[in-house]
């Protein structure tokens, strides 16, 4: 009698014991709205820089994809702005968030690489940051959760 009540405490602490495969897919999806949230952060100084037409932006005459700098300081703005909002959706562990994170994850790499001449550096650690960011939002599974 007592093995078999010790058999479903061991059960029970058991089942109300987190997985490391759960505690590892929230860890990811924590990392990525904090990376998020941390691009956004970046992409809205980015932008406002922009808007206020600071020097520290290179320019270039012949580029394909050559918008004015206050433009390109709205775009930063604008993305930086809402993947704010969406990492913070990310702390609930929500799908809409997950899926909106890499979105917004993918347009920020694609902003940052348009914007390239204007601000090289940035733009790489940009793209790498995003990059990180969409890994680790794709690879905690929903059901991991």
């Amino acid at each position: 009698m007592a093995s078999a009540h010790a058999h479903h405490t061991q059960a029970q602490a058991h089942a109300h014991t987190p997985s490391a495969k759960r505690e590892w897919a929230g860890g990811l999806t924590v990392f990525g709205g904090v990376m998020l949230v941390l691009a956004g952060i970046l992409n809205i100084v980015r932008g406002i820089s922009g808007i206020a037409k600071d020097d520290v932006f290179v320019t270039t005459q012949n580029y394909v994809f050559k918008f004015d700098l206050t433009s390109w300081g709205w775009i930063h703005l604008i993305l930086g702005a809402v993947a704010v909002v969406i990492g913070v959706g990310l702390f609930q562990a929500s799908t809409w968030a997950r899926v909106a994170g890499v979105a917004i994850g993918g347009l920020i790499m694609i902003a940052n690489f348009l914007s390239l001449p204007y601000f090289p550096v940035w733009s790489v650690v940009m793209i790498a940051l995003s990059g990180v960011m969409i890994w680790a939002l794709c690879t905690a599974r929903q059901g991991d959760i």
